[in-house]
């Protein structure tokens, strides 16, 4: 199993990024995908979540600014977020899980820049 993020870099407050997601080595359409972060210092957050069913939830902090979107032909999942702010700087990881199944991908770094 293989989720590979990529997207992450530097960008100024107020900006956007997105994310990605590539999947292999599971069956992608049965699976919750999941955005977590992971700021210095912090522990590790979900941030965005979408099911096999195509239901989204965010956390409260990027409601309104953060988009979750899955294409399961592609076995991609995607993070749009726009309005970038600085707390908004950290490692983020896709998590895909089924029943007791759950795998992660490395991270990709997003710095946000005041």
């Amino acid at each position: 199993v293989q989720l590979q993020a990529s997207g992450g870099g530097l960008v100024q407050a107020g900006g956007s990024l997105r994310l990605s997601c590539a999947a292999s080595g599971i069956i992608f359409s049965i699976h919750n995908m999941d955005w977590y972060r992971q700021a210095p210092g912090k522990e590790r957050e979900l941030v965005a979540g979408i099911t096999a069913g195509g239901r989204r939830n965010y956390a409260d902090s990027v409601k309104g600014r953060f988009t979750i979107s899955r294409d399961n032909a592609e076995r991609m999942v995607y993070l749009q977020m726009n309005s970038l702010k600085p707390e908004d700087t950290a490692v983020y990881y896709c998590n895909a899980y089924y029943g007791p199944s759950a795998y992660w991908g490395k991270g990709t770094l997003v710095t946000v820049s005041s």
